[in-house]
């Protein structure tokens, strides 16, 4: 691991320019643990040739305020809200791609209520945050059960608070993501009317700012490879990931193993398949009027394919 983790830093280097100086840092925002539980039991933050701060965020959207404000320079979060960010103006671009399976991205009820399916949600009340993988699979199921986006009525709450809403009853639906759908369910607090495969791409980021990218591309490059070679850790055995998180986070190890268990994140370059992808997420906002129609991004303007291809060079 070590081997191929140099490896692929020297080659990026090569392309990006000098390497790294024990002096620099690269500040990245974390979502809950994810990253940095991952790199800290996967052992891959030894022997940096920089200073990594972390910063820890509940969700995508305040990761991405504090990017777009110049206070961290990268971070991890899912292809929804980084898709709505960039649509917005926020100069950040993906560096790296990651696919998981979709069961942990659900519009989850609480197991009394008479709602089933999709279509029993019609002018029902969903909360979720705004922009998120949780509205984004609201969407998407709204459309394949031919229901247009205003069919529901949508209470923009971060997870917290939304948790909080279905228990109490003022909303009838909550759509969210791992951890929380673990926990949730784990709990018996909810059932599931409909998770995101086949209708959602399974796509999360590595993101960084457009300055980031211009002046640390070489840590950027580093980051990444550590950051691979953990996912690919991680796949073989999600239990030693789940016990750092579990400590870092403290939840119950349950919730981790459950969640890591059926997601299977793989790391992919960013290519054609994963462009087409975030083409069609922009275009599902643009159907629901989340993004205007013009200047509509195009998904081509918020990647960088320079690093996902050092990586398949070096595979």
């Amino acid at each position: 691991m070590r081997a191929l983790i140099l490896a692929f830093s020297a080659f990026l280097a090569l392309l990006a320019g000098p390497t790294a100086r024990a002096e620099e840092v690269l500040r990245v925002g974390d979502q809950r643990g994810n990253a940095r539980a991952l790199m800290e039991a996967a052992g891959v933050l030894d022997g940096l040739p920089y200073r990594l701060e972390w910063s820890e965020f509940p969700a995508a959207a305040p990761l991405l305020e504090a990017l777009n404000a110049g206070a961290i320079d990268a971070g991890g979060v899912g292809d929804a809200p980084f898709t709505f960010a960039a649509a917005a103006g926020v100069p950040v671009k993906a560096f790296f791609a990651f696919r998981n399976r979709q069961d942990g991205l659900a519009i989850l009820v609480r197991p009394e209520t008479p709602i089933h399916s999709v279509q029993d949600l019609k002018d029902k009340r969903i909360a979720t945050n705004r922009g998120s993988i949780g509205h984004q699979v609201v969407l998407a199921a709204l459309e394949e059960a031919g229901l247009a986006a205003d069919s529901v009525r949508f209470h923009f709450l971060p997870p917290a608070d939304a948790k909080l809403a279905l228990a109490s009853g003022s909303v009838d639906a909550w759509a969210t993501w791992e951890p929380y759908t673990s926990a949730a369910e784990l709990a018996g607090l909810v059932r599931v009317v409909r998770d995101g495969n086949g209708i959602t791409p399974g796509l999360s980021y590595a993101v960084a700012s457009d300055a980031a990218l211009r002046t640390k591309r070489v840590l950027l490059a580093d980051y990444a490879a550590r950051l691979a070679q953990a996912r690919t850790w991680a796949l073989k055995d999600p239990a030693p990931y789940a016990k750092v998180w579990s400590r870092l986070i403290g939840l119950p190890e349950a919730v981790p193993l459950r969640w890591f268990g059926r997601a299977q994140y793989r790391t992919v370059p960013i290519d054609e398949a994963v462009t087409a992808d975030a083409q069609r997420l922009i275009d599902l906002y643009v159907r629901a009027g989340l993004i205007p129609k013009t200047p509509a991004p195009r998904a081509e303007a918020i990647l960088d394919p320079g690093f996902s291809e050092a990586l398949a060079a070096v595979r």
